[in-house]
């Protein structure tokens, strides 16, 4: 018998990355040189925040995604935090919302502006102080509002209640007390019924986060585990580390027993940090090392061999850090399933990865695009902690399909502004045809006529209405996009309409 090689049918077999063009790139940033092993970097779909390095004190970038090529040098920073920041993460419902953990021992909360900073930030909306030691590590809740977790150099694990009318907030609703080292990331299963964590003492833990109760705890001898991803879709767990012989290695472990790994792989000899990324939608796995050029990506299976190896991204600049888009702020009209925001020190640069499947149709694909989680909270901070726990609420990525647009809501308290505020009172100007920012009177339609705009009296007044023209212009372009791609559908919607009716008539 003739020996014949077993191949494997999938759709995301022939996936690329396609770098941006240099003037899609983000030029001239100052990235961190702290050798905390986190990602220094979160993205949504409005705005960029990068750590960067800075004397007296820590600080980070807050810049919008749009505005990309050579960044200003005196760019504003959110600034407020006495040591080095270690790790930043925008709220899941909350465009304008972003939290930042520092060598300071706080936790701060910070709310920009929606058309970006035009000044230093110092002051947060609010300020979480109950560590003793250095925060290195802070993760949302993917489905209740207002709710955050942090972990410090003191081995606890903090949960914070934001809804509360407090600016300093010095107590947790919750500590855990289980690791007897640093821990060096956490993971969340879909609606947060599970956490596992990942520590320097070479074990990995699943908890219940809500009660902090301790349900497994693994070690072994063969790995030493640095990150985990809950791979919640195939009831699985997924660890990378090293192995004894200090290779880099990857170990798959079955969610209900953590005795024994399923599979262990070893990849290279490599010291970076392996990096993982999940994309429950598609079932891919990405892992991007610290200091290298290139990510491999996976497909994962729930049965055997339940790891295939897909293909590699090569690239001879090496990543620092990785930011990874929301999936609402992906390009479906590209194909695109996942994009990354690689930082290049050795650049200054971050520069944009959009990994692509291959399609010859231009229409929307719904095989590779499944309702996804959204920007919609599923619950409210205090029903979560009251015992409930809910999975996320999906969304489509269709183009024109209705989307929530108001990006979730935090209690602002007592004279806080709040991005939703301006949103809502935009509209209501432009409904009542009264002058808006600008300067210009909003019509009923929504445009604005900027015939009747006041010029701009000083600098910042300039900038202010650049940016928005810009956003416009943005909003624009992508309205005519989303048309176009309808025109598409429509047209063949025709043609096989006409196909059909002609072989018929024959």
């Amino acid at each position: 018998m003739s020996w014949r090689p077993q191949y494997r049918s999938s759709k995301f077999r022939h996936v690329y990355g396609k770098a941006a063009t240099k003037e899609s790139c983000y030029d001239g940033v100052p990235i961190t040189r702290s050798v905390q092993d986190n990602n220094f970097c979160a993205v949504n779909p409005r705005f960029l925040a990068v750590i960067t390095e800075c004397a007296g004190g820590g600080a980070f970038l807050v810049i919008s995604l749009h505005h990309t090529g050579k960044v200003d040098p005196h760019h504003p920073r959110v600034s407020g935090h006495r040591g080095n920041v270690l790790d930043v993460k925008w709220n899941p419902f909350n465009d304008y919302c972003i939290a930042s953990c520092s060598e300071d021992s706080t936790v701060k909360v910070w709310e920009i502006p929606p058309h970006g900073l035009f000044k230093n930030m110092t002051v947060p909306w609010k300020e979480l102080q109950g560590h003793s030691r250095r925060v290195g590590l802070i993760e949302w809740h993917p489905t209740a509002n207002n709710i955050l977790f942090s972990t410090a150099y003191d081995y606890k694990v903090m949960i914070w209640n934001l809804d509360c009318p407090e600016q300093v907030i010095k107590n947790p609703v919750r500590t855990i007390g289980h690791h007897a080292d640093v821990v060096l990331s956490m993971s969340f299963n879909a609606d947060a019924s599970l956490m596992a964590t990942t520590c320097k003492d070479r074990k990995v833990r699943l908890m219940e986060p809500r009660s902090g109760t301790l349900l497994q705890e693994a070690s072994c001898k063969t790995h030493k585990s640095s990150k985990v991803v809950i791979l919640d879709n195939v009831n699985k767990l997924l660890t990378s580390g090293t192995s004894r012989w200090n290779d880099r290695q990857v170990a798959l472990w079955d969610l209900d027993d953590l005795s024994v790994p399923l599979l262990e792989e070893n990849l290279d000899g490599s010291s970076g940090f392996l990096f993982p990324f999940y994309d429950p939608d598609t079932h891919m796995l990405y892992l991007a090392g610290k200091g290298d050029g290139n990510i491999r990506y996976y497909e994962i299976s729930s049965e055997k061999p339940y790891i295939h190896f897909l293909t590699e991204y090569r690239s001879n600049l090496p990543q620092k850090g990785m930011g990874v888009m929301p999936k609402r702020g992906l390009d479906v009209s590209l194909c695109e399933v996942f994009r990354f925001y690689k930082l290049v020190t050795v650049k200054s640069l971050i520069e944009p990865l959009s990994m692509i499947v291959p399609r010859r149709s231009e229409s929307y694909q719904e095989d590779i695009y499944p309702m996804t989680p959204g920007n919609k909270a599923a619950l409210t901070a205090d029903e979560w902690l009251s015992g409930i726990d809910k999975g996320p609420v999906l969304m489509s990525l269709r183009p024109g399909h209705p989307t929530d647009e108001t990006h979730g809501e935090t209690d602002k308290g007592p004279g806080r502004p709040h991005a939703r505020t301006y949103a809502i009172h935009e509209r209501s100007s432009a409904a009542d045809g009264e002058p808006d920012e600008n300067g210009g009177t909003s019509l009923s339609n929504g445009r604005r006529d900027f015939s009747l705009c006041s010029p701009p009296k000083t600098e910042n007044e300039l900038r202010i209405k650049f940016h928005k023209q810009q956003d416009e212009i943005r909003r624009l372009l992508e309205l005519l996009q989303q048309r176009d791609v309808h025109i598409k559908q429509l047209e063949l919607q025709i043609n096989n309409m006409k196909n059909t009716q002609r072989n018929s008539s024959l």
